[in-house]
């Protein structure tokens, strides 16, 4: 477990560039967002919905892998667990302070807010309850980090507990055979969505959450345990082609129910239910597919990765607040669509950019941004997620 696998680090990349694409294309759907650009494009639900299913179970699949090299190296689990705290509670923490309330700032505007960002800073942003029609305290996208942690604190008891390294031997060996490895992570996802679908509103939020905990912490988990067990390996480059045989499938049916039923429609009952098991069947499906391809195909290292790998951390900490900001105040412009995009792409970058680089400078804010202090020529740091 001392070795990092190089194809996950680019698949751990690849998949917040998608996330920044993502972000910046829902200032343009139809979908309801933080704020809008003004111009929503119907042509949009289609791709969007295809990478919806997931494009945040990827990453927490390959944080799971990360975790297992963690475990390893850490002298206790309580090692880990304090580790895993600091790495993610301290960026968690300042993001709430100095992140968060830029975009709840710009969604009180948009309900009429008159005052600007010093004082809304200083005396509104700290409330409880609604104020301007917005909930207050909100983690916004950093809800992200909040999961990552309780998932990890999770691991750190399983694997504290007697006999944790016997189960996972029967467990990996259970999933190995036949099929296995290819239906059972669809059938726990969806039957537990499923059976919450019309008892448990959907939405975010740590304790009430059923919907997202039963599609993330399966991942999650999972690739802890594909990390722990080499034989899983096999399983998943056996199981590819199916893989990408379901996800092609279940986002077919993900994409037409979004495209029947756009925007804030509720879908009837049944195709409701067909839409969040098709999600959960091409969850899984991606995971494996793409696990796979980044074993075969992209397991090597580059002069690249390691400031990449190492920038998204801070990355993804700034670049959703700067998407709302930038959308925001270039509304009066009226810019055209292109130029929008354009603009955004190029701000968030930059800021990206930014944010690494002062993160590399500072040690003390690459400590809040989530950049790990650097280490002495020829040692390794395994990604932070």
């Amino acid at each position: 477990m001392s070795s990092r696998h190089y194809g996950l680090d680019w698949l751990r990349i690849g998949a917040f560039g998608v996330l920044i694409l993502y972000h910046i294309a829902m200032a343009f759907s139809p979908w309801h967002w933080v704020v809008t650009t003004g111009h929503a494009y119907t042509a949009l639900i289609a791709p969007m919905a295809a990478v919806t299913p997931w494009r945040l179970g990827l990453l927490f699949a390959v944080s799971g892998y990360a975790s297992a090299t963690l475990v390893a190296r850490a002298a206790t689990p309580h090692a880990f667990a304090a580790e895993r705290s600091r790495r993610l509670l301290v960026p968690l923490a300042f993001g709430m302070l100095a992140i968060v309330p830029l975009e709840m700032w710009v969604r009180v505007l948009e309900g009429g807010y008159p005052h600007g960002y010093l004082r809304f800073w200083l005396l509104d942003g700290w409330r409880v309850g609604t104020f301007y029609g917005v909930e207050f305290p909100s983690w916004e996208h950093l809800w992200f980090l909040v999961y990552l942690w309780t998932y990890s604190m999770l691991l750190a008891a399983f694997v504290a507990t007697a006999g944790a390294a016997r189960r996972m031997d029967r467990l990996a060996a259970w999933l190995s055979r036949g099929n296995r490895l290819l239906w059972a992570p669809i059938a726990l996802m969806a039957t537990i969505r499923l059976a919450a679908l019309f008892v448990v509103p959907e939405g975010q939020g740590l304790l009430h959450d059923i919907a997202g905990h039963s599609q993330y912490l399966p991942l999650f988990a999972l690739g802890y345990l594909v990390a722990r067990r080499p034989a899983l390996w096999r399983a998943l480059h056996r199981h590819a082609a199916g893989a990408i045989l379901l996800a092609l499938v279940a986002g077919a049916v993900v994409v037409s129910v979004e495209l029947q039923y756009p925007g804030d429609v509720v879908p009837p009952h049944l195709a409701m239910a067909a839409n969040r098991a098709a999600r959960s069947v091409m969850a899984w499906a991606m995971v494996v597919a793409l696990f796979h391809l980044a074993d075969r195909a992209f397991n090597s290292d580059h002069r690249w990765r390691r400031p990449l790998s190492r920038a998204v951390f801070p990355a993804y900490i700034v670049h959703h607040p700067v998407i709302v900001l930038v959308t925001w105040f270039t509304l009066p412009l009226a810019l055209d669509p292109w130029r929008e995009a354009a603009l955004l792409l190029a701000a968030t970058l930059l800021a990206c950019a930014a944010a690494y680089g002062a993160a590399r400078a500072w040690p003390g804010l690459g400590m809040l941004l989530g950049v790990p202090a650097p280490v002495a020529k020829g040692g390794r740091r395994p990604a932070i997620c």
